[in-house]
């Protein structure tokens, strides 16, 4: 939550990100973590209490590349909202 509540949205401006806002960092790491549309393998909510340590851990890697700026956002960005139909 840290990493997406606080820390990449404090840089996201700066870095000129596609996305700013807690909810769709969250959205494109845990679309990640699952390989396509996380909502379509996991219903439960909220998703950082229920998912397996696994999955968040992948999520939580992810976050932590794309902070560090070793991952490409924009292009993790395009793929979610690809896997959602909204390319």
């Amino acid at each position: 939550m840290e990493l997406t509540r606080r820390l990449l949205p404090d840089v996201a401006t700066g870095r000129r990100w596609p996305i700013r806002l807690d909810h769709c960092f969250q959205r494109v790491f845990l679309d990640h973590a699952f390989g396509g549309r996380w909502t379509d393998a996991h219903s439960a909510r909220p998703a950082y209490l229920t998912v397996s340590a696994d999955r968040l851990r992948a999520a939580v890697d992810l976050a932590e590349q794309v902070l560090a700026g070793t991952a490409d956002l924009s292009a993790l960005n395009a793929r979610s909202l690809a896997w959602r139909g909204k390319d």
